[in-house]
């Protein structure tokens, strides 16, 4: 008997990862709850927030635990969900960015939390929670990100573009891609199918909802990768009409897989979303995805998993794991010793390093935390490959 093989082992295989788009129900929640988080950390970068929420049928209710000014009252929070729900395109019976009940229930941080995370005479900061996070990076996309999850987030958003720009303003909000790829030698080839599932309104058939979209996953997917027709399914049960949260609850931190890697890599298990950087379920993972990037962007591997450890209240990182597949071309023993050098893993050295006290979490919401492009305003800077250079001549 032959032990079975993970996908990163195997030559030639099919893989496939999903994407869910801004009006998903739970990324309508995501979205609300990183809305708030950067609420808070305009007025006061060092505020503390763990806000959840739940939208169904006229109904959002946001809940959980914050530290921060007085400034930032229940009006503003309501105030910037609804405005977040206008964004999306949520204009429709049951569930009307104008209309919506907005409920607002979160209550001041626990002094037992506190007391962990804040530094005090000579203790650092600490981890607000325990954990474990996980970080990848491998070549299958100039991106550096695995290709099933990297086009699944391109066709939603090219669809949303689309749809915010009037080109598709007969498509609705929700939705959700599913890429399938066949990998030869280890390398992706070409689509073996593709679902797109779109909200559209009353009166479109299937036939054409399919003619408005195709054009679009043909145009994300590198030239000659298109599937079989028969394999392109659009809106498989024929009608989209009733979605977002009328059609399912939403809650936030449900779509996890969809956040990092498609499944191509390991999670840690917990979401980012509503979080400051004060929890590692975040900044962590941040940093993770920061340190595997720049170790296939120097050159040192074709693929690399980092997993980083850590208790509540304590600073430093309780393990730190590289794994670079067989791509290696240095030990990692050698790439762990080099990246700690390089960077300081304690939770108060990834938000200084990467500059994570600023109010640049609500656009990290929807299609994927990473893969993304840096932007000036300190949006993605975990995407940078500035350690790059520095990694590959200390090795």
């Amino acid at each position: 008997m032959t032990a079975s093989k993970a996908p990163h082992e195997l030559k030639d295989f099919l893989f496939t990862s999903e994407s869910v788009s801004e009006g998903h129900p739970d990324k309508v929640c995501d979205r609300i709850s990183d809305a708030i988080v950067d609420l808070y950390m305009k007025a006061d970068p060092q505020s503390r927030v763990a806000a959840e929420t739940m939208a169904f049928t006229d109904n959002v209710v946001i809940a959980g635990e914050t530290r921060g000014p007085d400034s930032v009252t229940p009006e503003l929070i309501e105030q910037a969900a609804r405005e977040t729900i206008r964004e999306i395109g949520y204009e429709q019976d049951g569930f009307n960015w104008k209309t919506v009940k907005i409920d607002v229930r979160l209550v001041q941080q626990s002094p037992d939390i506190a007391m962990g995370v804040d530094a005090s005479g000579s203790k650092d900061e600490g981890a607000g929670d325990q954990g474990i996070m996980f970080g990848y990076a491998c070549r299958e996309t100039e991106e550096l990100m695995p290709a099933a999850i990297h086009y699944s987030h391109n066709i939603l958003r090219v669809l949303a573009e689309k749809r915010h720009e009037g080109v598709l303003g007969m498509l609705g909000p929700d939705s959700k891609s599913q890429v399938s790829l066949e990998y030869r030698d280890g390398k992706p080839v070409r689509a073996t199918s593709v679902v797109v599932s779109t909200q559209h309104k009353d009166g479109l058939s299937q036939r054409d909802v399919r003619d408005l979209v195709r054009p679009y996953i043909e145009q994300c997917l590198p030239e000659g990768w298109m599937c079989p027709e028969d394999e392109l399914y659009v809106n498989p049960t024929g009608r989209f009409v009733i979605g977002g949260p009328v059609g399912d609850c939403g809650l936030t931190g449900r779509k996890i897989i969809v956040d990092t890697y498609g499944g191509a890599a390991p999670h840690g298990g917990g979401a980012f979303s509503g979080k400051d950087c004060t929890k590692v379920d975040r900044s962590a993972a941040y940093a993770a995805r920061y340190l595997a990037k720049n170790v296939v962007a120097s050159g040192c591997a074709d693929k690399c998993t980092i997993q980083l450890s850590y208790a509540i209240g304590v600073s430093k990182p309780l393990s730190f794991y590289v794994n670079t597949h067989g791509t290696g071309v240095v030990e990692e023993a050698q790439l762990a010793k080099a990246l700690s050098k390089l960077v300081d893993l304690s939770p108060r050295g990834i938000r200084t390093h990467l500059g994570l006290n600023k109010p640049i979490y609500k656009i990290t919401s929807a299609y994927g935390h990473f893969g993304r492009k840096p932007l000036e305003d300190g949006s993605f800077s975990w995407e940078r490959t500035d350690l790059a250079d520095v990694l590959k001549r200390s090795l």
